[in-house]
């Protein structure tokens, strides 16, 4: 399923856009930011006009020592960078209307804290591959979409829509109210993978291998659903996971045609 979206540009690594004006110009024009890096301690009115047009986006910003700006460019920062994403990000309430009016299911994938660049590579080209629709991100505490999550995607990443949104939490209240249940893949049930009815519009959540999926993500999901485990090992990589439950759905889909 294809969604109209900015021509993609095709880059080995991420570029940069350094200068207060320069970066305040490219958010202006619709640039895609990966995330914003900004000098400790910097003051002044161009800073101020910087923060206002940041008000209300999804761009992450970092406040960093200038060591760090300085080892990212010999050139005259001023105190900021942005990194400009490959890709172009694009926002779930422009996608999921598009899908209902196609008539298909919807099939979501919601990834909470995943920040590993090659685990976040590879749930996208298996989402891509099991007919995800749009994967979604937190703008904080993501993986960056590089050079590393693009290869290790095998280029889905230009294919597949990624939609990155300040709160995970209201993201996934607005697909409740737009009809989909919301299916953690987490081990704190009993309940397993093969209890939902993904024929159904689904959002799958996956969490990071650490921290597992945020609470307030649980606390509002409609299924808690965990993979069996037979052996002495008791945990799955989050992208073997993600796959696993990913190709549930798709079988439960296929079998229902």
């Amino acid at each position: 399923m294809e969604f109209k979206r900015r021509p993609q540009k095709v880059r080995e690594s991420n570029a940069f856009v350094f200068g207060i004006r320069a970066v305040i110009e490219a958010i202006k024009a619709g640039q895609d930011i990966e995330t914003i890096f900004i000098q400790r301690n910097l003051n002044g009115q161009l800073l101020l006009e910087l923060k206002s047009v940041l008000s209300g986006s999804d761009i992450p910003v970092n406040m960093v020592p200038v060591e760090k700006l300085n080892r990212m460019t010999t050139k005259n920062h001023q105190g900021v960078v942005a990194v400009v994403s490959p890709i172009s990000f694009q926002k779930i309430e422009d996608i999921i209307p598009i899908i209902y009016e196609r008539g298909e299911t919807p099939l979501i994938l919601i990834l909470d804290s995943i920040t590993d660049v090659r685990n976040m590579g590879a749930i996208a080209r298996t989402a891509a591959c099991a007919g995800v629709h749009a994967i979604i991100v937190p703008s904080k505490n993501s993986a960056q979409i590089n050079a590393d999550a693009i290869k290790t995607s095998a280029g889905a990443l230009f294919s597949i829509p990624v939609c990155r949104h300040n709160s995970l939490h209201k993201v996934a209240q607005y697909l409740q109210e737009s009809g989909l249940q919301l299916v953690a893949c987490t081990e704190k049930t009993d309940d397993l993978i093969y209890n939902p009815d993904y024929t159904l519009p689904t959002a799958i959540i996956m969490g990071a291998e650490d921290e597992g999926i945020s609470k307030d993500l649980i606390r509002i999901a409609d299924h808690l659903a965990k993979i069996p485990m037979m052996g002495e090992i008791s945990s799955l990589n989050v992208s073997v996971s993600a796959g696993i439950i990913l190709y549930e759905a798709v079988r439960v889909r296929t079998a229902s045609k």
